[in-house]
């Protein structure tokens, strides 16, 4: 074993084993695949055994790569804070996955801009869903995301921190001559037999998606058929109400013409959303940030749990350090 392993051959490896895909992980890395090759077989060599098993359909950790696989994340968040100690001044600005331009995240945004100097700069960026843009923070491409933290895949999962932001209570669109808009709640219950759109197609947010199935399961409420990823407001509101669908959605949610938002009752499904950056990250904007969440939560009771029955999975539960 020698006593240096050049960080960036650790780098390499890592973003293979998170993608199990040589070809991923070299876009990932922003090389060609043939140096993401040479830089694991390099590391093979230096630390004297195979580290993955490829045949031609797919690419394995060995036993050793595993026992790699912490001792890896480790050196390698090591150097990234090194790396943000020593940074010259001033920050570079920190990019913030928003999904869209309302609701939770947004509103954590602006109050961290109140918190740090003009120098400071927090740049929105707008992705549909946690799935897509966690790869883009893993890979160094966006800085900080929100969202569903317990769906992500135990190996993008692995490189990130998190912090919980909010138990969002879900919603349900209904256009207006709908038999339910009438009511100032849903229960679960009376939507057995309706068929609810939940952004099944769009592997961006996968995890709204899992979320609505598990909810759904033994309630007789079915998910509307996989559709094209929808982009932008007034595009998602054409689609929409073309295609007469109700929507799973959240409290906070756009305006759509012709429809009504109505909360979900008995029990009250939750929506877990956490701040999300990658691992070893030093940033001021990230300390607004989380301070901003912070006083959110408390100030809005955004982590308290509903009076009555409320519904969560029991990994979010325990992603959130929620306590039924």
């Amino acid at each position: 074993m020698p006593y240096d392993i050049d960080p960036r051959l650790l780098r390499a490896f890592l973003a293979t084993a998170e993608e199990l895909h040589f070809t991923r992980a070299a876009a990932r890395r922003y090389v060609a695949q043939q140096a993401l090759s040479r830089d694991i077989r390099r590391l093979e060599r230096e630390v004297g055994a195979t580290l993955f098993l490829r045949t031609t359909r797919q690419v394995a950790l060995t036993a050793d790569g595993t026992r790699l696989l912490p001792y890896a994340r480790r050196v390698v968040s090591a150097h990234d804070e090194l790396t943000a100690a020593f940074r010259a001044t001033p920050e570079q600005p920190l990019l913030v996955d928003v999904g869209v331009p309302i609701g939770t995240a947004h509103g954590v945004l602006e109050a961290a801009r109140d918190r740090v100097p003009d120098s400071c700069e927090l740049v929105a960026r707008f992705h549909s869903g946690l799935t897509g843009a966690a790869a883009e923070v893993a890979a160094g491409r966006l800085d900080v995301s929100f969202g569903r933290i317990a769906a992500l895949p135990p190996a993008l999962r692995a490189g990130l921190d998190h912090q919980p932001v909010r138990l969002e209570p879900m919603a349900v669109l209904l256009r207006e001559d709908h038999p339910l808009a009438a009511r100032p709640a849903v229960a679960l219950a009376e939507l057995a037999g309706e068929t609810l759109y939940a952004a099944a197609g769009n592997p961006q947010t996968a995890e709204w998606t899992d979320l609505a199935e598990r909810l759904f399961a033994g309630r007789g409420i079915a998910t509307a058929e996989p559709f094209p990823e929808i982009e932008g407001k007034q595009e998602f509101i054409r689609v929409v109400r073309k295609r007469g669908w109700s929507v799973l959605a959240s409290v906070e949610f756009i305006e759509v013409p012709g429809m009504v938002l109505r909360p979900l009752v008995d029990p009250v499904p939750l929506s877990p959303v956490s701040l999300v950056w990658r691992r070893g990250l030093r940033h001021p904007g990230l300390d607004a940030l989380r301070a901003a969440a912070r006083e959110l939560a408390r100030r809005h009771a955004w982590l308290a749990l509903p009076d009555g029955a409320w519904w969560l999975p029991e990994a979010d539960a325990e992603a959130m350090g929620v306590r039924g």
